[in-house]
């Protein structure tokens, strides 16, 4: 039986995975990369604290409600 970390990955080799890195810095370009990771960084924050303050929301809602 596979484990789930070949399942996923398949059989891609360090090689393979490099050759797909040089694509996408190939097709994006140097200057593009740091934009794209600077955006999928915020991305990720704004998600996080999207989550921490609906839990916020929740408290405050229940508080004015009394319960």
């Amino acid at each position: 039986m596979q484990d789930k970390e070949t399942i996923m990955f398949g059989s891609l080799s360090i090689w393979e995975i490099l050759l797909v890195v040089v694509v996408i810095a190939l097709l994006f370009g140097g200057k593009k990369l740091p934009e794209l990771g600077k955006g999928l960084g915020q991305g990720i924050k704004n998600f996080k604290n999207a989550v921490k303050g609906e839990g916020k929301d929740e408290a405050e809602h229940k508080d004015e409600k009394g319960n």
